[in-house]
């Protein structure tokens, strides 16, 4: 992940909290727990339907979910709460800027990585995050039948280390 789109998202938080699109909250935790609900739940769907060979498309979308609440959990966790307007976008910029540094350094306690090793990692989950928010909008909205059983694969695997790596920091 280059410095300016760091940069970009740090400006869009920025705007998204003045414009109440993200908001700071008292922590509930009924919320917290929903969150972390919805994400175990939407991985195991994801899991299920590709194991059954069901629905490609819906295993990316299941997948991205597993990750989408996963990453509400942890901007609630920190006292944040998107709302309703383009939730999407607003959560992907929140993780980059609220998520990048305390992934980062998780890493480099739990795994004793390198600086730099570390970087690309967290960049490249941040990355896949983005990837697979819009390959679901693409999925759902514009793709045909021609979906590859590959790329649902790929969604699953990416939402599994995703799911599992920020659940590790949740429990911290």
């Amino acid at each position: 992940m280059d410095e300016a789109r760091i940069k970009q998202a740090e400006n869009n938080f920025k705007n998204y909290l003045d414009e109440g699109k993200i908001k700071k909250i008292n922590f509930d935790k009924q919320i917290y727990t929903t969150y972390l609900r919805n994400s175990i739940e939407s991985l195991s769907v994801a899991e299920k339907l590709f194991k059954d060979n069901t629905s490609s498309l819906w295993v990316v979308v299941t997948s991205y979910y597993s990750m989408f609440y996963i990453t509400c959990a942890y901007l609630y966790k920190l006292g944040y709460k998107a709302g309703s307007e383009i939730v999407h976008q607003v959560v992907n910029e929140s993780l980059i800027v609220q998520g990048r540094h305390k992934i980062k350094n998780y890493l480099l306690e739990n795994y004793s990585e390198e600086k730099m090793k570390a970087l690309i990692i967290v960049d490249n989950h941040l990355d896949n995050f983005e990837r697979e928010k819009a390959k679901r909008a693409s999925f759902q909205y514009e793709t045909t039948e021609m979906i590859k059983e590959t790329k649902a694969k790929t969604s699953l695997e990416r939402a599994k280390e995703f799911v599992r790596l920020m659940r590790e920091i949740l429990l911290e």
